[in-house]
């Protein structure tokens, strides 16, 4: 789980800050099934989201939205509890929307959802292909992606869908570009990104909460850590158990309040522990995490005990090892220093 990353293809579209809404599919059913399927998301509950879009793509097999929102909760799953990804499940529900959208833009190019449609699918195949870190498939979906979004705006300029999407990778194509002295001259967009964002968050899109944690690691990334925990509480307001915005929330408050962030990340740690067996991957993360919140503010022991808990527990899942490898090397370089 690699939670201080933020994606310059992040399109992972979750929804809603408010209960209601100025932006609907016009079937009242789709529309509630969205709603409905993607709060369970936010929540964690992804059986519980899972049976929503289900009956989406069941009763609506004619649209890709199910398809689109199935492979969206398996990802956000096996994000969340560092587990291994369902590639082909993700990939096959993926490409058939896209083909999908593509047949009904087919019978109707002027129809702004159909267009959306084919902008969600490359967009969720940028993302999902950004995470297993194939970078050029990424770069050329991603691009596919924001380009459509960029034809719903021709449409329809309020459609404040499109101003997440957009929004997000302009600010970050911009921050990356200033490193990657192989890129051609690209136009400095970070505040026009942000204002992007921000306009969708007032607007209350389907996928409000999207620019919400979009913004918060943007406020990181600037240093701007005030303005990310303000940003992280008022949407924790709202769903309190969700992890998505206490991760962003905890990050920012470690270069404000260290002492604090203890406790969110105690209260990360302990939310794991409610859901499933866990797999070691995310309790060992934290641990290391609180272990250099200790250091920061001078409890060195504490410090010592957690990186010993975490190198001599033991019981760590071979499947999981892997992923562990660099950080429990990284963890025995600090109980390394703090001991010599």
């Amino acid at each position: 789980m690699v939670h201080y990353k933020v994606s310059l293809f992040s399109i992972l579209f979750f929804l809603t800050q408010q209960t209601g809404f100025t932006q609907n599919y016009p079937e009242p059913r789709v529309d509630a099934l969205l709603k409905d399927g993607i709060i369970h998301i936010i929540n964690q509950d992804y059986e519980g989201a899972r049976i929503f879009f289900q009956a989406l793509d069941d009763e609506y097999s004619n649209l890709p939205f199910g398809k689109i929102y199935l492979a969206a909760v398996s990802i956000a799953e096996s994000y969340d509890y560092a587990e291994e990804f369902h590639s082909d499940f993700i990939y096959n529900n993926l490409e058939e929307a896209k083909e999908q959208s593509l047949d009904l833009l087919d019978e109707d190019e002027e129809n702004l959802w159909y267009k959306y449609f084919y902008a969600l699918s490359e967009g969720y195949i940028a993302y999902f292909n950004a995470i297993n870190e194939s970078w050029l498939s990424a770069v050329s979906t991603g691009l596919n992606s924001i380009s459509a979004f960029e034809e719903c705006l021709e449409f329809d300029t309020a459609f404040y869908e499109s101003y997440i999407a957009i929004g997000t990778f302009e600010y970050w194509k911009s921050r990356k570009s200033e490193s990657l002295s192989w890129l051609p001259f690209i136009d400095d967009n970070k505040s026009y990104g942000i204002e992007r964002l921000i306009t969708a968050i007032d607007s209350s899109s389907y996928n409000t909460y999207l620019a919400i944690n979009s913004l918060i690691w943007i406020y990181i990334d600037q240093e701007n850590y005030l303005a990310a925990i303000q940003t992280a509480e008022k949407a924790l307001i709202n769903f309190p158990e969700s992890r998505l915005f206490r991760w962003g929330l905890v990050r920012a408050y470690e270069d404000v309040d260290p002492e604090h962030s203890i406790n969110i990340y105690y209260e990360i740690f302990n939310s794991y522990s409610k859901c499933k067996e866990s797999n070691k991957v995310n309790e060992t993360i934290l641990k290391h995490l609180i272990a250099q919140q200790y250091v920061a503010i001078g409890d060195e022991q504490k410090a010592i005990e957690l990186c010993k808990e975490i190198l001599y527990e033991g019981n760590i899942p071979e499947s999981s090892m892997e992923k562990l490898e660099d950080r429990l090397e990284r963890v025995e370089d600090l109980l390394r220093e703090l001991t010599k």
